[in-house]
C-alpha cells in the first residue's frame, strides 16, 4: 500500500484493490473541538470519582497521607491516559469528541489503529500538551506535512474527517486494471446468497486476467476491516469494473460480494488451466 500527497490537507492512499482513497487531513478547528468537548466529559468523571472517594475515604484509616496521594495521582493518569486510549483502540480511532467532531485516528496505511497504535500516541500526549495547553502538540501539528503532532509521529498515525454521508464511499481511482470512470456506489443489501453451480461465461472470463483475480484478492482480504458501507461501495464498484471489461453481470438477487467470489474461484480455476494470462511487468 502506498501514499502520495495531492493537496496539503488531502491524503492519497493507494489500497491492494488498486484504487486511491482520497482521505481529507483534520486540522487544528476540528481536532481542538474534539480534545475540548474529551477534557469536559474527563473532568466531568474524575470530579464524579472525587466525590465518591470523599464519601468512602473516612472509612479508610489505615491508609496514610502520602499513599493517598500516590494513588490519587495514579488513577488521574490512568483515567486519562486510558480514556483516550481505550476508545481510540475500541471505537474505531474516536473518542466521544472525535465523534462529534466526524474526525478519526487511522493508521498510515489507512486502516484502523490498534491497541499498540493508541498506548503509543496517547503516551507521548503529556509531552504534546507541553507548555502548555498542547503548545508542542499544534507546533508539530502546524508544520509536519500530514498535520500529526508527536504521538502521531511515533505511532504512525493520522486523524482524517469522516465521510459526511455515511453511505458515501470515499473518492475511488483506477490506477491500473479498471477504467477511469465508475457509476455512483450503491449499497447492495440484497440477503447473501451461495450460488452453487453458478457457471460464468468462459468468454467473458477470458477477457480478464491475473491483475484483475489481484484486485479481487485484495478486496478479500480487506473487506471485514472496512466500514459496511465503504465495504459494499466498493464491492460495487469493483463489479461494474469487470463488467467494463469483460460483459460478465451479476445475476439477480445475488449479493455482489457472492458474485465477486464466484468470479474469483472460477477466474482461479481457469488460471490453473492457463487461461489467464500472467501479468506483465
Amino acid at each position: 500500500m502506498t501514499e502520495t500527497r495531492s493537496e496539503w490537507d488531502q491524503l492519497s492512499i493507494e489500497t491492494p484493490e488498486l484504487v486511491a482513497i482520497e482521505m481529507p487531513l483534520a486540522g487544528l478547528g476540528s481536532r481542538f473541538a474534539a480534545i475540548l468537548l474529551d477534557y469536559l466529559i474527563w473532568t466531568a468523571i474524575v470530579v464524579g470519582l472525587l466525590i465518591l472517594t470523599a464519601m468512602v475515604m473516612p472509612n479508610l484509616h489505615g491508609l496514610g497521607e502520602k499513599w493517598a496521594i500516590g494513588i490519587a495521582v495514579f488513577v488521574l493518569f490512568a483515567l486519562r491516559w486510558g480514556y483516550f486510549t481505550l476508545f481510540e483502540a475500541f471505537w474505531n480511532g474516536r473518542t466521544p469528541g472525535k465523534r462529534v467532531a466526524k474526525i478519526r485516528v487511522i493508521q498510515r496505511s489507512g486502516r484502523g489503529i490498534s491497541l499498540f497504535e493508541a498506548m503509543t500516541r496517547n503516551l507521548l500526549r503529556f509531552i504534546d500538551e507541553m507548555p502548555f495547553f498542547y503548545a508542542i502538540g499544534v507546533i508539530t501539528i502546524f508544520f509536519t506535512h500530514e498535520h500529526q503532532r508527536l504521538g502521531d509521529l511515533a505511532a504512525g498515525t493520522l486523524v482524517v474527517h469522516e465521510r459526511h454521508n455515511a453511505n458515501e464511499a470515499p473518492a475511488l481511482v483506477s490506477n491500473r486494471t479498471f477504467t477511469s470512470f465508475f457509476e455512483d456506489a450503491v449499497s447492495t443489501r440484497n440477503p447473501v446468497m451461495t450460488a452453487p453451480g453458478l457457471s460464468l461465461s468462459h468468454e467473458a472470463l477470458q477477457r480478464l486476467d491475473a491483475r484483475d483475480l489481484e484486485v479481487l484478492e485484495g478486496f478479500f482480504a480487506r473487506r471485514l476491516d472496512l466500514e459496511l458501507a465503504t465495504r459494499e461501495a466498493l464491492a460495487t464498484r469493483i463489479a461494474f469494473a469487470l463488467r467494463q471489461k469483460s460483459g460478465l453481470q451479476v445475476p439477480e438477487g445475488m449479493s455482489t460480494e457472492i458474485f465477486l467470489e464466484e468470479a474469483a474461484r472460477q477466474l482461479r480455476d481457469l488460471a490453473r488451466i492457463g487461461g489467464v494470462e500472467p501479468e506483465r511487468g
